[in-house]
C-alpha cells in the first residue's frame, strides 16, 4: 500500500478527516459539450471534490471554492477558459477545453493531472481515495484512458470500446457501454463491480466503494458497501440522473426534487427541500445542485451550514465556533446556523442578549442584566455559569468558559487540565479570551497574563505592553497594538503566527489554526491554514468586526450583513449563467 508523505497526510487529516474520502464527478450525457464560435455558450455544471466545489459557467470559464491545499482551485488563469465539463476529485480538477484536450490543476502525487497529451476527449471523471487519485477520459470513439493510480487496477481501461460515460470511485472505474450494460475494474472488496446482470441503464455514478446505476425507466440500483445505507435505493422512482459520494448516494427527480440515501453525519442528504434542481453532485461529504436559474445549493460539510449566514440582516455581533456560526441582532435576539449535534445553535429563544461567544461546541451569551446563558456539549461543566452575575464579557475555548466581571475580575468554569481556569487571582483585566488549552487576560495597563497549557510557548506573554485586544487560538495567542500592528506566540507550524507585517488594525480574531484581522479601511486580512479556504477574504470590504472559526471566518458588514469564508461557503453566491 502506498504511503503518503506527512505533509501530504496532514491535509487529508486536517479537513475534518471527512474529507479523506474521494470525489465523483457528475455523470454529463454524452454530446453535452458542443459549444460554438467565439464564445462558447456551454452548459453550466457543478462538481463536488473531497473538500472543494467547482462550477463551470455558461461562457466557458470555471469558478471553484473551498480546499485549495494543493491548488485545485486554481482554475482561474487562461488555461481555463473554453472549458465544456469539469471533474473534481479528491485534490485535483479536470477539465475539458472545447477542442478536446484537457487541463488539471492540484494534487499530482499519483500523476492524475497527467493529461495534457489527451485529445478527443468528451468526457472526464475524477475519482480517488485515501491512499491513491486518478482521472478518467472518455474519447470521441468511444475508448477510454486513465492515469494517476492504478494500484488496483482502476486505470486498466484500454480495452474498453463502445464507452458513452465514465465515472471514477475511490479505487474503481465505471464505464457504461452503448448497449446499457457496465463495465467496472478496480477494486472489488466490497462487491462494488458486481454489475454482471445490470440492463437497460442509461447513467452511471460512482462512489468511493459502491456503484449506481440509473435504469431506462426511472429506477436506480447500487451495489457496494452499503454499512450507510448508501446503495438503499431500491424504492426510488422517476430518477433522472444520479451521483455517488463517500458514503452517500444522490438522485434527482425529473419534477426538479432531489433524494438521498447513506451517511448523513454532515447533513449531505439534507436536500428535501430543494426545488428547480437540474444538476446534482455528490462529494466526499457535500452534495451541491445546481438550480434552473444557474444558482447554487450545497448541504454538508462548510462545515455543517456554518457559512448559511446570506439572509442575516440587523446582525451586530457575530461568534465563530469550531463548526457553526452565532450572531446577535440589534433587538437582543440571536440566531446560530452549522453543526448542532450537542444543540450550541438552540439559542432561538434567547432574548435581551448582549453579547455572544461561541466554541468548538457550545455558545454563550451575556444577557443585558448581566447574566450568562449558555447552551451545546457540557461534559466539562463548560456551560455551568448559570449563577454568574455582573459579567461583561465572555469568551469561549474549546472546553471552558471564561466570564469578566465589571469589577475586573474574573471566573471560568470547565476543564481546567493545564490550569487554564487558574484565573481567581486575576484584577484589573480589561479583556480576555480562550484558546483550546488555554486563557488570556489584558490588564487596563495595556499587559497581558496567561495560564493554561504552555507547550507552544502560547502563554509566553508576559514582555507584552501596549496591547489593546487579545486573541487566542488553538496553541497560539495574539495581541493587537495601540498602534495597530500585531505581535504572535505560540504554534506557528501553519504560519499563523506570520502577522509581524500588519499595520492598520482594529481588531483580531484567531481560531485553531489561523489569524484574521481586521483593518481600519473595513477590509480584511488573514494567516495560516488555508485548506478550506477560510483565508480568502482578500475581497471582503465594509466589515466592521471578524470572527474565526475552525475551517471558517465570517464577517459582519456595516449594513448588518453578513459574508463568510469556508469550504464550500460561497456557494450561495454563484450566479453559473
Amino acid at each position: 500500500m502506498k504511503i503518503i508523505p506527512s505533509s501530504r497526510r496532514r491535509h487529508y487529516v486536517a479537513i475534518v478527516s471527512i474529507f479523506l474520502i474521494f470525489s465523483v464527478t457528475i455523470a454529463l450525457i454524452a454530446g453535452m459539450i458542443g459549444c460554438g464560435e467565439p464564445a462558447p455558450p456551454c452548459t453550466p455544471m457543478v462538481a463536488a471534490g473531497g473538500g472543494h466545489t467547482v462550477g463551470l459557467k455558461s461562457d466557458g470559464t470555471v469558478v471553484a471554492g473551498g480546499d485549495n491545499d494543493d491548488g485545485q482551485c486554481d482554475v482561474g488563469n487562461w488555461k481555463w477558459r473554453r472549458i465544456v465539463q469539469v471533474a473534481a476529485g479528491l485534490a485535483h480538477t479536470v477539465g475539458i477545453k472545447d477542442d478536446g484536450t484537457v487541463v488539471a490543476v492540484g494534487d499530482n502525487y499519483d500523476g492524475q493531472c497527467d493529461v495534457g497529451n489527451w485529445t478527443e476527449i468528451t468526457q472526464v471523471a475524477a475519482g480517488g481515495g485515501e491512499w491513491g487519485a486518478h482521472t478518467v477520459g472518455l474519447k470521441s470513439d468511444g475508448t477510454v484512458v486513465a492515469v494517476g493510480d492504478n494500484s488496483e487496477g482502476q486505470c486498466d481501461v484500454g480495452n474498453w470500446t463502445g464507452i458513452t460515460q465514465v465515472s471514477a470511485g475511490g479505487y474503481h472505474t465505471v464505464g457504461l457501454k452503448s448497449d446499457g450494460t457496465v463495465v467496472v475494474v478496480g477494486w472489488w472488496g466490497y462487491g462494488q463491480r458486481d454489475v454482471g446482470g445490470w440492463t437497460d441503464i442509461v447513467q452511471v455514478a460512482a462512489g468511493r466503494y459502491h456503484t449506481v446505476g440509473l435504469k431506462d425507466d426511472g429506477t436506480v440500483v447500487a451495489v457496494g458497501q452499503t454499512k450507510y445505507g448508501q446503495c438503499d435505493v431500491g424504492d426510488w422512482t422517476d430518477i433522472v440522473q444520479v451521483a455517488a459520494g463517500g458514503r452517500h448516494t444522490v438522485g434527482r427527480k425529473s419534477d426538479g426534487t432531489v433524494v438521498a440515501a447513506g451517511n448523513n453525519y454532515y447533513g449531505m442528504c439534507n436536500v428535501g427541500g430543494w426545488t428547480d434542481i437540474v444538476q446534482v453532485a455528490a462529494g466526499g461529504a457535500h452534495t451541491v445542485g445546481l438550480k434552473s436559474d444557474g444558482t447554487v445549493v450545497a448541504v454538508g460539510p462548510n462545515s455543517y451550514g456554518e457559512g448559511d449566514v446570506g439572509g442575516w440582516t440587523d446582525i451586530t455581533l457575530v461568534a465563530a465556533g469550531s463548526s457553526h456560526t452565532v450572531g446577535r441582532k440589534n433587538d437582543g435576539t440571536v440566531v446560530a446556523v452549522g453543526w448542532n449535534y450537542y444543540g450550541q445553535c438552540n439559542v432561538g429563544n434567547w432574548t435581551g442578549i448582549s453579547e455572544v461567544a461561541a466554541a468548538g461546541k457550545h455558545t454563550v451569551g451575556i444577557k443585558s442584566d448581566g447574566t450568562v446563558v449558555a447552551v451545546g456539549y457540557n461534559y466539562w461543566g463548560q456551560c455551568d455559569v448559570g449563577n454568574w452575575t455582573d459579567i461583561t464579557q465572555v469568551a469561549a475555548g474549546g472546553t471552558h468558559t471564561v466570564g469578566l466581571k465589571s469589577d475586573g475580575t474574573v471566573v471560568a468554569v470547565g476543564n481546567n487540565s493545564s490550569g487554564k481556569c487558574d484565573v481567581g487571582n486575576w484584577t484589573d483585566i480589561d479583556q480576555v479570551a480562550a484558546g483550546g488549552g488555554h486563557t488570556v487576560g489584558l490588564k487596563s495597563d495595556g499587559t497581558v497574563v496567561a495560564v493554561g497549557s504552555n507547550y507552544d510557548e502560547q502563554c509566553d506573554v508576559g514582555n507584552w505592553t501596549d496591547i489593546a485586544q487579545v486573541a487566542a487560538g488553538g496553541g497560539h495567542t495574539e495581541g493587537l497594538k495601540s498602534d495597530g500592528t500585531v505581535v504572535a506566540v505560540g504554534r506557528n507550524l501553519e504560519g499563523q503566527c506570520e502577522v509581524g507585517g500588519w499595520t492598520g488594525i482594529i481588531q483580531v480574531a484567531s481560531y485553531y489554526w489561523h489569524t484574521v484581522g481586521l483593518k481600519s479601511d473595513g477590509t480584511v486580512v488573514a494567516v495560516g491554514y488555508n485548506g478550506g479556504g477560510q483565508c480568502e477574504v482578500g475581497g471582503w470590504t465594509d466589515i466592521t468586526q471578524v470572527a474565526a472559526g475552525s475551517y471558517h471566518t465570517v464577517g459582519l458588514e456595516a449594513d448588518g450583513t453578513m459574508v463568510a469564508a469556508g469550504p464550500e461557503i460561497e456557494l450561495a453566491k454563484w450566479d453559473l449563467n
